[in-house]
């Protein structure tokens, strides 16, 4: 089957990115979310994105108004039954995911591929939850999606090899690397990555240095481009907050254990950039 049409569900920073990119590419898109007012932000970030490129002579005007009309939103979550793929990236809770899919398992066509760009989540959990797991995969981009290289493609354990094929092929049509990561807590790049974002922010709470320091640290010292903390607040404290959990729960080693001032961010809303206040204000 040839992907034409794609469906992505939720409009947020990540969903509006992919669907842009697969709009880029002369592909199909609906873009779906549960209000109208989320639907018209991510369609405005969108647009603002492209305006960027347009002014960089990336793509010309025409261009811009060419991919924008790709690009289908609304809020019906049946509208998706005509894509040949869903992705998924939706908020990185197994609750909301689980009942996003099994309603998504009875509404599309069996050959449908259901593709979660969750960034924690065990692949083979999700895909546990529908009729069609070997046509389940992990599809996991990375945030600026329009500038991020990077797709990890993650086959859960009945994940076929037709369907990996398939969505390798698509992560290239879309000007994407994909790389192939095992079913494990947080894949490859979060198992790393947010460990050592949540060390930094125990050794800010062990007064080893202050923020400014730890990233200056990072990025002179290492030839890091964004400090770990300033990274944190741009990936949200809660998401990180969440993969760290994943993390925690899928493994039960202590050395995943979150951060206590990593908790009590979250707890009082300081959530990063999203929220103005995170380790840094905004």
């Amino acid at each position: 089957m040839e992907i034409k049409k794609v469906a992505v569900i939720g409009a947020g920073t990540m969903g509006n990115g992919i669907a842009q990119v697969a709009a880029q590419t002369g592909m199909s898109v609906i873009l779906q979310d549960i209000r109208e007012d989320l639907v018209e932000r991510g369609l405005k970030s969108i647009q603002n994105s492209l305006e960027k490129f347009v002014a960089k002579s990336v793509i010309t005007a025409d261009q811009k108004r060419e991919i924008l009309s790709r690009i289908f939103t609304t809020t019906n979550l049946e509208a998706v039954v005509k894509a040949d793929i869903v992705i998924e990236a939706v908020t990185e809770a197994f609750e909301v995911k689980r009942t996003l899919w099994q309603t998504l398992d009875q509404l599309c066509r069996t050959d449908v591929i259901f593709a979660s760009n969750t960034s924690s989540i065990s692949i083979t959990r999700l895909a546990a939850q529908t009729r069609r797991p070997d046509r389940f995969i992990g599809m996991h981009f990375f945030n600026p999606v329009p500038l991020m290289k990077l797709v990890e493609v993650v086959r859960g354990l009945a994940t076929s090899t037709d369907t990996s094929a398939q969505v390798h092929a698509l992560a290239k049509a879309l000007g994407k690397t994909p790389v192939e990561a095992n079913d494990f807590p947080g894949f490859i790049s979060n198992r790393i990555l947010i460990p050592m974002i949540n060390e930094s922010i125990f050794a800010v709470m062990e007064g080893v240095g202050s923020p400014e320091a730890i990233d200056a640290v990072m990025k002179l010292g290492m030839n890091h481009p964004m400090g770990p903390l300033a990274l944190a607040d741009f990936i949200g404290l809660d998401v990180c907050l969440s993969i760290m959990d994943v993390l925690y729960d899928g493994f039960n080693d202590p050395k995943y254990r979150p951060c206590p001032l990593l908790k009590k961010m979250v707890d009082a809303g300081y959530l990063g950039k999203k929220s103005g206040q995170g380790f840094y204000r905004y």
